[in-house]
């Protein structure tokens, strides 16, 4: 693909960090890579932390993206959870942002708007939509599917603002 835009798509999580990447030429959508990256439950949380980001920092070195794009933190149950969870999308933003890269934030509901075409989807149906979109991700779920989702709601707002500009 010529004019091709690479794009780093972050899940983020404590136990469990959603990644994938994505090439976007125009409207067209290419799957590259993605994963999991999970901390041991018992280790500290800082631990935890630090794991997070120096995985995310050696994918961000191995398919050097042009952009990143995290979700924002949904509503949880806990402030305890919230809290949690903040420190570890904190990380998933800081990880990018330390390599240089544009960084964008988007609402889970932006995501599974821009992916599913319903801002209430499930989890199943966002990775149904994932791997129709992308199809040689193969059988991906959960935080796997949701960072590609990430990237493909990235791709699909950075159309809109290339568009605008031209």
């Amino acid at each position: 693909m010529t004019g091709v835009i690479r794009i780093f798509g972050i899940d983020p999580g404590s136990a469990a960090t959603g990644w994938g990447v994505i090439d976007c030429a125009g409207s067209r959508l290419a799957y590259v890579a993605s994963g999991v990256i999970r901390t041991k439950r018992a280790a500290p949380h800082a631990q935890k932390l630090g794991a997070i980001f120096e995985t995310l920092t050696a994918f961000l070195e191995e398919y050097s993206p042009d952009e990143a794009a995290v979700e924002e933190t949904f509503v949880n149950a806990s402030p305890r959870d919230a809290l949690v969870l903040g420190q570890a999308r904190g990380v998933a933003l800081l990880a990018p942002s330390l390599t240089g890269l544009p960084v964008s934030e988007y609402a889970a509901n932006s995501v599974k708007k821009s992916v599913v075409g319903k801002g209430h989807a499930d989890k199943r149906q966002v990775a149904a939509m994932v791997k129709v979109l992308l199809p040689k991700c193969g059988d991906v779920a959960g935080d796997e599917a949701d960072a590609l989702a990430v990237a493909i709601c990235h791709a699909h707002h950075g159309t809109f603002r290339r568009l605008e500009a031209s």
